[in-house]
């Protein structure tokens, strides 16, 4: 048996490097996926007017990179050049609010996530997002009644269960 345990010690560290190479690999090939998408939007949309989509798109890129005023402008040019009949633009308000709320510009998120809420008021992502907004603002009545709204149309939404769960405990006991 001792001279079996270095064979696997050796192929636990290979299956441990394996494991982290695959990793790695996927990572860099999701990395070049959005980087070139990143680079074919921006090139397009410098030369030409994109769609609600194209906007959109660049803008949730930007929002991952953190570039949040650069996503404001271009959820703005989503919205301008939207057909409201035509489309649903609830994802690109709710983008537009996430924007905002990183950027600390709290009462401007909830106007955009009310607006996404216009547009679709099933909308759960939306419902979470401004009960977050709600809670930030110290508005815990409220962000509750939202959280309880996003579980009337998603009963199995853990955000809001477990944020309607911790607001009810703290409305319960006063401070």
């Amino acid at each position: 048996m001792d001279d079996q345990l270095p064979i696997i010690y050796l192929s636990l560290l290979l299956v441990l490097l394996a494991g982290a190479g695959f990793a790695v690999v996927r990572q860099v090939f999701k990395t070049r996926k959005i980087e070139s998408t990143l680079s074919r939007l921006e090139q397009k949309l410098k030369q030409e007017r994109g769609t609600v989509q194209e906007y959109y798109e660049l803008g949730s890129i930007y929002t991952d990179k953190k570039m949040f005023s650069q996503a404001v402008v271009l959820f703005q040019k989503a919205l301008k050049g939207a057909d409201a009949e035509q489309e649903n633009l609830a994802p690109v308000y709710n983008a537009l609010g996430f924007a905002y709320f990183a950027q600390e510009q709290y009462d401007i998120a909830i106007r955009q996530y009310k607006e996404a809420l216009k547009q679709d008021p099933s909308y759960v992502t939306a419902l979470n997002n401004l009960g977050n907004v709600y809670e930030r603002k110290k508005l815990a009545a409220q962000a509750l009644e939202v959280y309880e709204e996003a579980l009337k149309y998603n009963p199995t939404n853990s955000i809001a269960k477990r944020r309607a769960e911790s607001l009810r405990k703290r409305i319960a006991t006063p401070a």
